[in-house]
């Protein structure tokens, strides 16, 4: 299968090499193709990897991730053309986040709405499906890092969409995923990534991970 990256970070650059590693060809996109971050990458992957702009990676992608900043996604989106959105799966892993001594959700972006909603509306014909985007890029694609399971939460408004992302989180080691409806859902998933730094803060360890646990004699 061929997959889209946009976004050169560590979420993006995680996610492109578990794929290569499962044997699927990427293109890693960005702003520039002479992006650095980018082009070593490619370098070290392989014939399956390979490099270029926001618009390279959408336009090769069969399936899309989302994996820039989310306050810059939807500039990103832009940049890769509605055309070679339309009809493809997007999974978004962006927070809204404004990054400083304390994590805030970009006003515009939040509350009412979510990023995954506002993706949505501006490309309805793309199939978003928001998820991974509550815990360290690590452990996205290796949940085993962590002794204990833990919770990987998805929503989606297109239900097969949902199946087949999670099957792809199957490939990366997530026996199950908490189903969490539509794609309005989306809005607790990204409050609840504002967590992340008052807990590193306090545990002084980024590898941790939200798990949901209920008793199965209560109604």
């Amino acid at each position: 299968m061929k997959f889209g990256i946009l976004g050169t970070g560590y979420v993006g650059i995680s996610i492109a090499s578990k794929l290569i590693e499962l044997g699927h060809a990427v293109t890693l996109g960005s702003r520039t193709v002479e992006n650095e971050s980018a082009v070593k990458w490619a370098e070290e992957h392989g014939d399956l990897a390979s490099n270029g702009t926001f618009l390279d990676a959408a336009s090769f992608g069969e399936i899309i991730f989302n994996c820039t900043l989310g306050e810059f996604s939807l500039d990103a989106l832009a940049a890769a053309g509605r055309e070679n959105l339309e009809g493809k799966i997007l999974i978004d892993v962006s927070n809204p986040l404004i990054v400083g001594d304390y994590l805030a959700l970009v006003p515009e972006l939040s509350n009412t709405t979510s990023l995954g909603e506002e993706i949505q509306k501006k490309y309805p014909q793309t199939r978003v499906v928001k998820t991974l985007n509550t815990m360290a890029f690590n452990l996205m694609v290796n949940p085993g890092l962590l002794e204990d399971k833990h919770t990987v939460f998805i929503c989606s408004d297109d239900d097969d969409a949902k199946e087949q992302v999670k099957e792809i989180l199957h490939w990366f080691g997530w026996e199950t995923s908490l189903d969490l409806g539509k794609l309005a859902n989306s809005r607790y998933t990204e409050r609840l990534s504002t967590l992340w730094v008052p807990i590193y803060k306090a545990t002084g360890n980024p590898l941790f991970a939200f798990k949901v646990t209920t008793n199965p004699n209560s109604k």
